[in-house]
């Protein structure tokens, strides 16, 4: 009975050593939480493996292959679903059916594909990204113990196992499936709380935009490699004067909706950021267009003095508008003085009435003109 226990402690340990390495190759190899095709396909070959490892040396009892094999299989079936579970059960399948036996045919389907139908039944299918997901333990030990009393009411009927031997298998089975949740969701819980650290760090927290040390050190990379690119600052026109008449918990609301506006009428490849205040700032660039960067300004523009702002019939011209600037690259221009020569024109939109597009053309000529 103690070489039992200490064989099945043993399957555990190698389980759950196994499962510590693979958590850790994974934060290392997908430090972005996208759940890829690669990353599924190395997870079944992960599961494969670590079934065949506690499968290559069972305890033998009368003609019987005994081990944990069902411990992966159900784990990455109730995580993955059943396609993954399937994929993982494969070469388990083939290596014992080629080890033979009387009741191979019976491990192979009690302790392999049960517990990959058990595991998919369980699967909480409503979680998007499976793999980065915090695991809800009781509904996992819930299906496990299912499991554990389907296949030991089969093994007791289709096989001599006993139940001192199948009780404490069921008991290591359900400790090793525990601790792999805990440590799945230990890890899974320090990436995420980590990955919303990086986005709070790079977001403006009113606008859920870019704030401005994330958007300086995207768009750096596009000037350092002198990618031509457009610099576009905006400005809400009188919101002082929206501020003191409707509070600062109406200014927040039109802050961010114009913070919604700029991301709906830009293309996906432009960069939006909050530059601070009443202050955006929005980067053309891959690919970028002069024309194109001109319209997108006059869009924006556009589209917040059509927008139907809560009291904006109170402002000087009776509605909310924006002014913006826009500067475009030219070789060996820092990020600084496209932001500089946008803001300058942006000076200019203000200085000549308010709710205009304004091109900076030179620093030179100190001038800028109108692109409406």
């Amino acid at each position: 009975m103690a070489t039992l226990l200490f064989f099945f402690l043993e399957n555990m340990a190698l389980i759950i050593a196994l499962l510590y390495i693979a958590l850790k190759v994974k934060e290392f190899w997908f430090p972005d939480l996208t759940e890829s095709k690669r990353l599924v396909f190395l997870s079944i070959i992960f599961i494969s493996f670590l079934t065949f490892s506690v499968m290559h040396k069972p305890y033998l009892y009368m003609g019987m292959r005994l081990d944990l094999r069902e411990v992966a299989l159900y784990f990455i079936s109730y995580i993955g679903g059943w396609k993954v579970g399937l994929l993982s059960s494969i070469f388990p399948s083939v290596f014992r059916y080629y080890l033979g036996g009387p009741t191979a045919i019976m491990g192979i389907l009690q302790a392999i594909l049960l517990p990959v139908i058990i595991g998919s039944l369980f699967r909480n299918k409503q979680k998007t990204n499976k793999f980065f997901s915090l695991i809800d333990l009781k509904r996992m030990m819930i299906g496990l113990l299912v499991f554990e009393v389907i296949k030991s009411a089969l093994m007791l009927v289709t096989t001599p196992a006993t139940l001192s031997i199948i009780v404490p298998m069921a008991i290591f089975a359900g400790i090793a499936v525990l601790v792999m949740g805990l440590m799945t969701n230990g890890e899974n819980y320090h990436v995420l709380l980590r990955k919303e650290l990086e986005v709070h760090s790079n977001q403006d927290p009113l606008t859920q935009l870019a704030n401005m040390r994330f958007f300086r050190k995207e768009i750096q990379t596009f000037v350092s490699n002198d990618v031509p690119i457009a610099i576009i600052m905006l400005d809400v026109d009188y919101f002082k004067s929206y501020n003191d008449a409707h509070g600062h918990q109406k200014g927040d609301a039109v802050l961010r909706s114009i913070g919604q506006l700029m991301k709906d009428n830009t293309r996906p490849n432009d960069f939006v950021a909050r530059y601070g205040g009443e202050e955006f700032i929005i980067c053309i660039a891959q690919p970028f267009d002069e024309r194109k960067a001109l319209e997108i300004a006059e869009k924006v523009r556009t589209e917040i003095e059509r927008y139907p702002f809560d009291g904006q019939e109170l402002q000087p011209k009776g509605n909310l508008t924006v002014s913006l600037g826009i500067s475009l690259y030219s070789a060996n221009k820092t990020l600084d003085q496209l932001i500089g020569e946008a803001d300058q024109a942006l000076f200019q939109s203000k200085r000549s009435g308010r709710n205009q597009v304004t091109v900076y053309i030179e620093v030179t000529q100190a001038e800028a003109i109108s692109a409406l």
